[in-house]
């Protein structure tokens, strides 16, 4: 991002934001202390793929959102899953958890007005909920898995 500007390019200035679980956040928690001491955590959540309680580019990732004006936010393991749960039915995208503690962050950061409603925003979204779907068991509706065959279309999916 910060090569935009060394080309001479003008625009807006990019806000570079962070997002965590809640139960592994520590450069969250050191971006709201207002600290750059980031504290190693014990991770407990249902994001697996951020279940990184000592962040080796913490650091840098601290840095940048301070740096750039961004944020850091936490998401709680039931935003996530509202988080997968809303990108699927708004986007078509199905996220494994990671991308749910995106979207959920994301919502927080406009409701606390640190993003405007209308501002131009990117979101990285890239994993797929298949990887994790021990997370989403028992709090949200998966498809009917029916066999290959007409007769088992009829059954399964014309009466409901």
């Amino acid at each position: 991002f910060k090569t935009v500007g060394l080309i001479g390019a003008k625009g807006n200035e990019v806000k570079i934001s962070g997002a965590q679980a809640k139960g592994c956040a520590p450069v969250t928690t050191a971006f709201k202390n207002g600290t750059k001491n980031i504290k190693p955590v014990k991770a407990k959540t249902i994001a697996k793929s951020l279940a990184i309680g000592n962040p080796a580019d913490g650091y840098y990732a601290l840095k940048t959102a301070q740096e750039t004006g961004g944020f850091f936010e936490e998401a709680t393991n039931r935003e996530i899953v509202d988080g997968i749960s809303l990108l699927a039915a708004t986007e078509g995208i199905f996220a494994e958890t990671a991308g749910g503690v995106t979207v959920a962050c994301l919502k927080k950061l406009v409701k606390q007005g640190k993003i405007k409603p209308n501002e131009e925003t990117v979101a990285y979204i890239t994993g797929i909920g298949l990887k994790t779907l021990e997370a989403i068991e028992g709090k949200v509706k998966l498809p009917t898995i029916i066999e290959s065959s007409l007769k088992s279309f009829k059954k399964n999916i014309l009466r409901r």
